[in-house]
């Protein structure tokens, strides 16, 4: 029996980036809990806007998910380690468990970033937290990622809003890697596929 390979699509399919999203669950929500975000609206929706391009478009996601069982918070025992409702993995999609917060404490994470994740895109919570430390991580393995910042939040630190904290981030992180925005991303995307299409 032959076998055709199709080379085009076989090149193409190495440059499709990998929309990985971070602790997308409930204790984010759970107001008044020390781990919440208050302003976190505006990136969860920008969150939303990604995983529905991704979908429709039919790229790879992967959920890296923050689960503990000896402390209060993330505890697989309470509600509050689910995920955000319309954040549920689906079955073609990746989950990652870890305990610490960079992604990369997760073995499987690890395995996936340096045998698949070319281009990987990070989304999610907090970002001060799991996505700095994801993307320095990153750096120091020369695995190269991209930071969607609209599309995550920061908690207050002592005498810094939010907001603050956020921006400071953002700052940082694009000396790790790159940094966009939602609307910037998706839109590179839609150019780039009418271009190849």
């Amino acid at each position: 029996m032959n076998t055709i390979v199709d080379f085009r699509s076989y090149t193409t399919a190495r440059g499709v980036p990998t929309l990985v999203f971070i602790d997308m669950q409930k204790e984010y929500l759970a107001t008044p809990r020390l781990m919440a975000i208050p302003e976190i609206a505006e990136a969860l929706a920008h969150c939303r806007k990604l995983l529905e391009h991704a979908r429709e478009t039919g790229l790879p996601v992967a959920f890296v998910r923050w689960l503990d069982r000896s402390g209060p918070f993330f505890n697989q025992a309470t509600p509050f380690a689910g995920w955000i409702d319309g954040f549920e993995p689906q079955r073609n999609e990746m989950i990652f468990d870890r305990k610490r917060p960079s992604c990369y404490s997760s073995e499987g994470f690890t395995q996936f970033m340096e045998h698949g994740g070319k281009d990987v895109v990070l989304a999610g919570f907090a970002g001060e937290s799991a996505c700095l430390s994801t993307m320095v991580d990153a750096f120091h393995r020369g695995h190269h990622l991209t930071y969607v910042a609209d599309a995550s939040a920061s908690h207050r630190l002592v005498e810094m809003s939010a907001d603050e904290v956020h921006s400071a981030i953002t700052r940082i992180a694009n000396l790790y890697g790159d940094v966009v925005k939602t609307d910037a991303w998706i839109g590179a995307r839609v150019r780039s596929a009418a271009k190849a299409g």
